[in-house]
């Protein structure tokens, strides 16, 4: 039996008025995941504890089977560990975005107008991040270059509990209310956009008519992560697919092997075909599960691109499900696949929200639940519920 996550980032969403009512996942063409759901088991799933914010660090650690009660540290030692940094057991990570402010005189009254720079290169942020940290790196600060708009700070002996804003929660409003307490995050904030809004990358972006990345934004601290080894806890050998340094960096502490896809870059122009062949190429050589993550449909939630988020779910049907379910059967093998988002990133707010997950549960040995004719929202609402997300690991491997 071989096993499959298929984890649509920000899949789920609210009604949408344009759509007439609907979702995106009621609107978007997935006729593979929809003949999955009529002989599957459909439900929802609470993947956000209470009390802990509804990111991608904490949803995909519950989807991947793991309790982030238990084992959550912060966000930006996972992304850390993919980088390739090693923290000691009092180093602090925080995530640095490269982020796109307006240009009014006072630092504290400009508004985040893009929180991912425009989605700018790797190699043009990997400039900027050399900049800064020429300028602000001590022996106890240090900034490391990651994949776009995502990188890192590492600070000996760092403070945790700051309680600092995700830039992807404030899209297109002002910082003031925003801004770190404390002073020397705020100070190394300010700074930057003296540092970098006349830099030559962003000097050519503007010519470019592009966003400018002309500020970091430091948020989502946390110390070395806490992650059993996923082996060792479900006795079987799993890979990660994924175009980020935070799910790279579960997959790493977890001891999974993290498989690079040529072409994966986290947005909607992802190797959606790369990323089914290289998990069907990883099942095939041996291993027993595959957690492919696509990060398209959260991207596409952010920025509110409502034709972008329901074109990234037929893609993830047409180009990853159909082929890889394809290939798995033409080669005898059965399997088992639960299809899911980690958290909903509605079209509206554009930002996470913690509510229940619609999830599709699907194994070739036999129907099972009730099924449904397609995956949605609100066909899964009427099926099971299950308050503790990281059980549906145990269900997708028949061990409940």
């Amino acid at each position: 039996m071989k096993y499959i996550v298929m984890l649509g980032d920000g899949m789920a969403d609210y009604p949408v008025e344009a759509l007439g009512g609907k979702t995106p996942l009621e609107v978007a063409k997935k006729p593979n995941i929809d003949r999955l759901a009529r002989h599957g088991e459909l439900g929802m799933v609470k993947t956000v504890p209470d009390g802990m914010k509804p990111g991608s660090d904490v949803a995909n650690l519950a989807a991947m089977g793991y309790d982030p009660v238990q084992c959550y540290t912060g966000r930006s030692p996972l992304e850390a560990v993919s980088i390739g940094i090693s923290m000691s057991d009092t180093d602090v990570a925080f995530r640095c975005n490269l982020v796109t402010l307006s240009d009014e005189p006072e630092y504290a009254d400009k508004t985040m107008m893009d929180y991912s720079s425009g989605e700018i290169t790797t190699a043009e942020a990997a400039e900027l991040i050399r900049t800064v940290d020429e300028a602000f790196r001590t022996d106890k600060l240090l900034f490391y270059p990651g994949i776009s708009y995502r990188h890192c700070m590492i600070w000996h002996d760092g403070p945790t509990g700051l309680n600092l804003t995700p830039p992807h929660d404030i899209s297109d409003q002002k910082i003031t209310e925003y801004l770190p307490g404390n002073p020397v995050i705020l100070d190394l904030m300010r700074r930057s956009y003296e540092v970098l809004k006349d830099h030559p990358v962003n000097q050519a972006r503007r010519a470019r008519g592009l966003n400018p990345a002309n500020s970091i934004w430091l948020w989502g601290e946390g110390t070395r992560p806490a992650v059993s080894g996923f082996e060792a806890v479900y006795k079987v050998k799993g890979s990660v697919i994924s175009a980020v340094d935070l799910i790279k960096g579960i997959g790493i502490c977890a001891g999974m092997k993290v498989i690079e896809v040529e072409g994966a870059t986290g947005n909607i122009d992802t190797n959606f075909k790369g990323k089914g062949e290289a998990a069907l190429r990883t099942l095939l050589d041996g291993q027993d599960l595959v957690y492919i993550h696509v990060e398209a449909p959260d991207e596409c939630g952010h920025h509110g691109d409502l034709e972008g988020k329901i074109r990234s779910i037929e893609l993830i049907d047409e180009q990853i499900v159909g082929p890889l379910l394809a290939g798995l059967e033409k080669a005898g093998e059965d399997y088992s696949i639960l299809v899911m988002p980690d958290h909903p990133t509605p079209i509206a707010i554009k930002t996470h929200v913690s509510d229940p997950i619609p999830y599709l549960l699907y194994r070739s040995t036999g129907a099972i639940g009730e099924g449904a004719n397609t995956y949605t929202e609100k066909t899964a609402a009427a099926g099971r519920y299950e308050e503790h997300g990281y059980e549906l690991m145990k269900r997708l491997l028949g061990k409940v």
